[in-house]
């Protein structure tokens, strides 16, 4: 049995555990009673923002717990188990809300028919070169945290665009470009299908932390020096099943693949001990609830 095929029976076998676990957590879940949606009001903020609407009005919470089957770092060909934070608020009543599993966690501070925009922030975990030995020598990467914002338009009911811009402070200092597309299909009630195309650009400062190689790191890790510069980082595919409980609840399960371009991919951290090819199953759950703002 060669590399591919041994990959492609391990997925196999991911994505039927995570297919037995959305089903065992719905029948959970649909066998609970369902109340009503928590609604609570806040007062109005000291002050509004000019060019933005104002927050007065309701909003639609969506909170969550997932988690996921990723490499061990970017580049790696091992994989690792990871929980997962769902996070997004959207003006209540407008088009019901689509989360991609690549999302980050978002505010749509303005929200106006088919389209949507406003802040999104994502975490990334450190990289401790003491955990994997393909990374001896190579020293550590902190966290970083990604600041920016989001758009996201539909231009029908079952297509969604969404393009992020962030920038890192932390790990990297670096900008980080995302954009997806996803078609939506219900395949029966409560029930649908999306996948579409993913592509990710980063600056030179966001990759030169996780695929440089300096003097002092070659030395220590026995990889040749490189020095990594920023481009099209990579681009995949995607693709989510969900089921719809109640008005409230809400259960996933997903499949992500990645294919690093450049730099990333020229890394001799990624041609000598790892791999281009970067796949993520993952599963969660959601709650929906709403809140005024005076």
């Amino acid at each position: 049995m060669n590399d591919f095929e041994e990959a492609a029976l391990r997925l196999t076998a991911m994505v039927r555990r995570t297919t037995a676990c959305l089903a065992a957590l719905g029948a959970i879940m649909a066998t609970a009673p369902v109340s009503a949606q928590t609604a609570f009001t806040l007062p109005a903020p000291p002050f509004e923002l000019p060019m933005l609407p104002s927050p007065s009005g309701n909003w639609t919470v969506m909170v969550g717990i997932g988690g996921e089957y990723k490499p061990e770092f970017v580049g790696s060909n091992n994989g690792k188990f990871l929980p997962i934070p769902i996070f997004s608020i959207r003006r209540a009543g407008s088009i019901d809300q689509f989360r991609g599993p690549r999302d980050s966690a978002s505010i749509a501070l303005l929200d106006i028919g088919n389209f949507r925009a406003g802040p999104a922030f994502k975490y990334v975990a450190s990289r401790k070169s003491s955990k994997y030995a393909e990374l001896t020598g190579l020293g550590d990467v902190k966290a970083a945290y990604e600041l920016g914002g989001f758009v996201e338009y539909y231009p029908v009911d079952w297509l969604r665009l969404r393009s992020e811009l962030r920038q890192g402070m932390g790990g990297h200092t670096g900008t980080v470009a995302d954009v997806s597309a996803d078609v939506i299909v219900p395949l029966i009630q409560r029930l649908t299908i999306s996948a579409g195309p993913r592509f990710t650009w980063k600056s030179t400062n966001a990759t030169a932390p996780y695929f440089g190689v300096d003097a002092v790191q070659a030395l220590a890790s026995g990889l040749p020096t490189y020095n990594a510069k920023g481009g099209a980082h990579s681009v995949g595919f995607g693709s989510q099943i969900s089921y719809r409980i109640n008005p409230q609840w809400e259960v996933h399960a997903y499949v992500e693949y990645e294919k690093l371009l450049g730099d990333a991919a020229d890394s001799p951290l990624v041609k000598l001990r790892g791999s281009s090819n970067q796949t993520t199953v993952g599963l969660g759950a959601s709650y929906s609830f709403d809140f005024r703002i005076r």
